[in-house]
């Protein structure tokens, strides 16, 4: 049976959202097993009442505004902490969490530990494309400098991690630029290019450049860049597609012909939203630990921690640490 150690105090939503996302994943996976980290009085009696929960007791919670590698020094009790402590011991098999992305970072890659040869772990989540096909975008922004050699490893995590979750046999790989020739970049984006050149050979997986316009067009199976460029570009994403949402529904507001046309076209809306959401996928994950770390959305749904729970559970199985370690070495 595989455990998932859960953060039941990740997310804004409170730990209910979460829980309940717990209980439906449970209900999809019967060779699942949860331990789920928090406060006793929301741990403990959730797990009395059900055969495959066990409670990790923590006293603190670190908050989503507080310094990162401060907080999982100082707060060596929060939910975080344990349950990273928790898949180090050998009492999870992985962990999943929506609380701070660098506290996670930051405990996971303490706690957790590196794979041998990773340099940094990056994370790494799939977006949607235009052409049906998804990509996996790395690094997200756990490293906002990254050298050449980094970049490599971020291309090698990302091929291992698309085979896991998109099921995609040989991935190709594109660096994110300003431009689409071999000569375009900043002399960090050339230094980055011609080391994925390097390391790619004859294999034939590097692509090349892509530019901004290709990270949702579905063209490649795996888009690298630092940490600092990559939220950057996922931000301006997702503020985009908000506003764009924004403003179809003023516009719908404007007249009743308008209302009855958003009416019709509101199931449409809805699947693109949830699509941009990355509620299928639960969450991105960090690449280069020793053991499956996956870092939900802050404004985390149930479906969104259940989706979230079971990416775990899969990467364990399907041994996404080794794959990524045989990618590297």
């Amino acid at each position: 049976m595989t455990t998932i150690c859960v953060d039941a105090m990740g997310g804004d939503e409170g730990p209910e959202v979460v829980l309940d996302g717990i209980d439906a994943a449970l209900s999809a996976d019967s060779d699942l097993s949860v331990l789920v980290s928090g406060p006793e009085d929301v741990v403990t009696p959730f797990a009395a009442s059900r055969e495959r929960v066990r409670a990790l007791v923590a006293s603190e919670v670190i908050g989503m505004g507080e310094h990162p590698a401060d907080a999982v020094r100082a707060k060596r009790d929060s939910s975080i902490v344990r349950g990273c402590q928790a898949v180090r011991s050998g009492d999870a098999d992985g962990f999943f969490s929506a609380g701070s992305t660098g506290a996670i970072f930051a405990a996971a890659t303490l706690h957790v530990g590196r794979i041998r040869g990773i340099k940094r772990p990056a994370i790494a989540s799939a977006l949607p494309g235009l052409s049906g096909r998804d990509t996996i975008f790395c690094d997200m922004g756990a490293n906002a400098d990254a050298r050449p050699e980094m970049i490599v490893q971020f291309a090698q995590m990302g091929r291992a991690f698309s085979h896991i979750l998109l099921g995609v046999e040989d991935a190709s790989v594109a660096l994110l630029s300003n431009g689409s020739e071999d000569t375009k970049g900043s002399e960090a984006a050339l230094a980055a290019h011609a080391a994925l050149a390097e390391a790619c050979g004859d294999a034939g997986w590097f692509k090349g450049n892509c530019e901004g316009g290709d990270i949702l067009a579905g063209r490649f199976d795996v888009i690298v860049t630092d940490g600092f460029t990559g939220n950057v570009a996922l931000k301006t994403i997702e503020g985009t597609a908000k506003f764009i949402l924004g403003r179809v529904k003023g516009a719908v507001e404007q007249s009743t012909r308008a209302k009855l046309g958003a009416g019709l076209l509101k199931p449409s809306l809805k699947a693109v939203a949830a699509e941009l959401s990355g509620d299928d996928y639960g969450g991105a994950m960090l690449l280069g630990v020793k053991a499956p770390v996956l870092i939900g959305h802050g404004a985390t749904s149930r479906e969104a921690v259940k989706n979230g729970t079971l990416a775990c559970a899969r990467a364990v199985r399907e041994g996404l640490v080794d794959k990524v370690a045989q990618q590297v070495s």
